[in-house]
């Protein structure tokens, strides 16, 4: 089967630019369901038919798979025979007539704005790693960015004058967003009293965030970082790079923000993807109407 699931992951990643983190998602999809045809003595994709297809998702769920990944995995396959009858491979697709379920939408995990400032407040900024610290929190709370979009933050894609950065998010894909004052004060102390400090060993690393040694961070450093600074605050929820990217996005919807507006910074194809914090933001305004209308 690798065979025919390899250059679908090169038209994935050429045509359709899809990033590697969601590359090796798609991949792990793919080789599930490839093991799987192989003990059924399935050698040939034209071999396989709708049954096959649903025997593997009941066998999913039988081994106790969650839903959400069941309907991941589906979604991969469809693509896969998809494409592969658009080159011929195949002449009949046998995912046409099967339907993903959307199941029960889950909303996003955030944090409150006081447990982002207990957070906030950990790094000792009197030495140039807490400095950059101070500046790594700063920045995903005020601009939501992902965490390889961070690890990827190069000196070239910040503008301190103007109060912007350039990550390049999914599909390689650029966007402007604002960080606002409280990150730009901090990442630009950060550059001029702790990076320089760091950066040891020419040439100069051209990633915005370096370890002690003068290297870029990679996202597990990142990811380490703040659950031990979370862990250090005090806070009870396990706390993940995309809960302050959630929380971004929550807290800017509760204050007031449009939608579109959101979608731009969070860089969502998709707008559908965004109205999930509605939901969330609805959630608060419910909670607040409980708390303090006399007829509640």
């Amino acid at each position: 089967m690798d065979s025919y699931i390899d250059p679908y992951l090169d038209y994935l990643r050429i045509e359709k630019r899809l990033a590697p983190n969601s590359l090796e998602t798609y991949a792990h999809h793919l080789k599930a369901i490839a093991n799987f045809l192989e003990k059924e003595k399935k050698t040939h994709l034209s071999e396989v038919r709708e049954t096959d297809i649903l025997a593997f998702l009941i066998r999913q769920q039988k081994e106790g798979h969650k839903g959400e990944t069941v309907r991941q995995r589906l979604v991969a396959i469809k693509g896969w025979f998809q494409q592969m009858l658009a080159e011929g491979k195949i002449d009949v697709d046998p995912t046409e007539d099967i339907e993903a379920p959307r199941g029960v939408m889950k909303l996003p995990y955030v944090l409150s704005v006081e447990e982002v400032d207990r957070l906030l407040v950990q790094p000792d900024r009197k030495i140039p790693q807490g400095l950059r610290d101070f500046s790594i929190l700063q920045l995903m709370y005020a601009t939501g960015v992902r965490i390889s979009e961070l690890a990827g933050l190069t000196l070239g894609r910040i503008s301190l004058d103007a109060g912007f950065i350039r990550p390049f998010g999914k599909g390689s894909k650029e966007r402007v967003v604002p960080m606002g004052q409280s990150a730009m004060t901090a990442l630009q102390e950060y550059l001029q009293e702790g990076r320089n400090k760091m950066c040891k060993r020419p040439p100069q690393e051209d990633h915005v965030f370096i370890t002690r040694l003068g290297r870029r961070m990679t996202r597990q450093g990142l990811w380490q970082l703040l659950t031990a600074y979370a862990r250090r605050a005090g806070l009870k929820k396990r706390v993940t790079p995309h809960m302050l990217r959630h929380s971004f996005a929550t807290h800017l919807i509760e204050g007031g923000a449009d939608l579109r507006s959101v979608q731009i910074m969070l860089g969502h194809s998709d707008i559908s993807t965004t109205q999930v914090y509605t939901h969330v933001s609805s959630e608060h305004l419910h909670s607040l109407y409980a708390k303090f209308h006399p007829r509640a």
